[in-house]
């Protein structure tokens, strides 16, 4: 029996904009993840491990973010983070 297939990164943006979570930043963290394995093959084997190694360092930084917002998270309520950072990937990030 073969494995299941994964979605292409484009059928995970049009399920993502249907279901409203393009705002959500773990969600953007897994379509960049789907369109950087996608991309693979085209890139050079150092490109891609920067790039794997830059979109982990954004997942990590995103992880201090969302501290402390769970209610927003799980019952839509929401509380300002009181941790201030710049968005992941943005020229003050780096």
């Amino acid at each position: 029996m073969a494995p299941p297939s994964q979605p292409s990164a484009a059928d995970l943006a049009r399920y993502m904009e249907q279901r409203g979570e393009l705002g959500k930043p773990w969600m953007l963290q897994m379509l960049r993840l789907a369109k950087l394995k996608e991309a693979k093959s085209s890139m050079s084997p150092e490109a891609y491990i920067k790039s794997l190694q830059d979109a982990h360092a954004d997942l990590m930084r995103m992880g201090e973010f969302w501290k402390g917002r769970e209610s927003e998270v799980f019952t839509g309520g929401y509380v300002p983070s009181q941790v201030i950072e710049p968005r992941p990937g943005s020229p003050e990030d780096r």
